[in-house]
């Protein structure tokens, strides 16, 4: 697909910018405020280009770093995200089970934003506007683009469960919950709020957020840990992997309840459909991944609220891309993965730069993604399950591996071996 299959008028355009420009980033709370002179100047005769990425997630992240390795020229990079930093998935339950601090899993945005010489805007995008190509965003001006990329993940939220909103707290994004449930631990361990914890989704994200929890409240007495699903608790697991997982919730004394639909959701208990209840002073929802609501006012096309997009990473709108957990390969559909949008990120970036640089005559990179993947299963305690093609271990060597791997991946985005250089 090509630009020309799109009928859509030129964007306005902003004022060229001066042979030496200033990178601003904005917040709702303090407006606007300049970064340092940073990354090569844009021509004075050219209006810059205009890439938005939409969403601080894994491969925006990833994508930032190589924009600042190799820029391209009289292009000004915007990404949008509703904080400073963006939290790694990967590392959230060793988080919540104590063994990393905070500053340990969170991606600093704005700092990668002043890497690739871009801007920053902390807000919460709510809308794209084809025709006109703006990014529209919560309390903010809208934001010009001539490619954009969208990479915001998916939400735990629970719209339809009475009293979710006002006494539950979704899973993702995760940095709400980590915010909410380091309060919650804190008080718990201060005898402020009795430990009684109720988690809503018996997958494999809602099994190693509940072993978490009972490891790191494991020395106040009489926590309760329950894991609650509709169905039965882990059903999509291999059944050697899932009777593994199984074992190591009876030994961290999570109390399961499988098919027990929850009704409602109250400040210090979880009511079931049948009229029983469970005491629960944090209750986080964690079952399924649900696409954001507003991409169903973009006119693109999507699988069940996913942004669909082929080979290329390019959505129905070939000037829109979309990467991660938000978008659905619709020529090799895969789980929700961070893993995908790891890999995907070198692919997004050539296919983002040829785009700009090339326009209808680009040659894009094709992705594709592996057939089946290696799951990394935390259990609490600094131990692991690994599974792979029917291939099961566990034990703290591979929570070691596990822990490697993430932070592995932390050094590549956090490292910016140029930043000193740039800045001075």
């Amino acid at each position: 697909m090509s630009w020309r299959d799109v009928d859509t008028p030129a964007a306005p355009r902003p004022a060229p910018l001066p042979s030496r420009s200033l990178n601003v980033s904005f917040t709702p709370q303090t407006g606007p405020y300049k970064l340092r002179q940073i990354g090569p100047p844009m021509t004075a005769h050219l209006a810059p280009r205009n890439l938005v990425l939409i969403g601080g997630g894994h491969s925006h992240a990833l994508i930032l770093k190589r924009w600042g390795l190799s820029p391209l020229p009289d292009v000004r990079v915007t990404v949008i995200n509703p904080g400073a930093a963006a939290a790694y998935s990967g590392m959230l339950p060793g988080f919540v089970a104590g063994h990393y601090p905070r500053e340990a899993l969170e991606l600093d945005i704005l700092r990668l934003a002043e890497f690739a010489g871009g801007c920053a805007v902390m807000g919460r995008a709510t809308a794209i506007d084809r025709e006109n190509r703006l990014v529209h965003i919560e309390g903010q001006p809208p934001i010009p683009y001539d490619i954009a990329s969208v990479d915001i993940g998916i939400t735990s939220a629970m719209p339809d469960l009475t009293g979710f909103a006002t006494h539950g707290i979704p899973a993702k994004p995760l940095e709400a919950f980590a915010t909410r449930w380091d309060r919650f631990r804190h008080k718990v361990h201060a005898g402020e709020i009795t430990p009684e914890v109720a988690i809503i989704g018996g997958g494999v994200a809602g099994a190693e957020l509940a072993l978490a929890m009972a490891y790191a409240l494991r020395s106040v007495k009489n926590t309760q840990v329950s894991l609650i699903d509709h169905s039965d608790i882990l059903s999509e697991m291999r059944p050697a992997t899932r009777g593994a997982v199984l074992k190591a919730l009876a030994k961290a004394g999570v109390q399961l309840r499988p098919q027990s639909r929850v009704a409602e959701v109250r400040a210090d208990e979880v009511v079931f459909a049948d009229g029983s209840t469970l005491a629960a002073q944090f209750t986080l929802g964690a079952a399924g991944a649900r696409p954001y609501g507003w991409l169903t006012q973009t006119g693109l096309a999507l699988q069940d609220g996913f942004i669909k997009v082929g080979p290329t990473l390019q959505s129905s709108d070939p000037r829109i891309f979309a990467c991660g957990d938000c978008a659905h390969l619709t020529h090799a559909p895969r789980p929700k993965a961070g893993v995908f949008a790891v890999r995907e990120a070198p692919v997004l970036f050539a296919n983002l730069q040829a785009a700009l640089r090339d326009g209808s005559e680009a040659r894009l990179r094709p992705y594709h993604p592996q057939k089946d993947y290696l799951k990394l299963v935390s259990l609490g305690r600094k131990s692991a399950l690994a599974d792979k093609s029917g291939l099961r271990v566990s034990g703290p060597l591979i929570w070691r591996w596990k822990n490697h791997i993430d932070r592995t991946f932390m050094n590549q985005v956090k490292d910016l071996p140029q930043m000193t250089d740039k800045m001075n």
